[in-house]
């Protein structure tokens, strides 16, 4: 879901996790920990990156954006 939501934004434009969660559970609260682990995963994968505040961060630490690889 993630990769979808950020198919639909603009280049460079970053989600927050709990959109992908709202995108797929009412209890969007109960889901993060699953969206946290498959975040991971993409990270892994090299298909997304993360950042906070516009520095990179290499693994999921505290609050976090998701943005697809290359993307300012």
């Amino acid at each position: 879901m993630a990769l979808s939501l950020l198919a639909r934004h603009a280049p460079g434009a970053t989600i927050c996790p709990s959109e992908v969660a709202r995108a797929i559970a009412q209890d969007w609260r109960g889901t993060m920990p699953a969206v946290h682990a498959a975040i991971d995963v993409l990270v892994s994968d090299g298909l997304v990156r993360l950042s906070w505040k516009g520095h990179a961060l290499e693994t999921r630490s505290g609050p976090y954006r998701i943005s697809r690889p290359g993307d300012a």
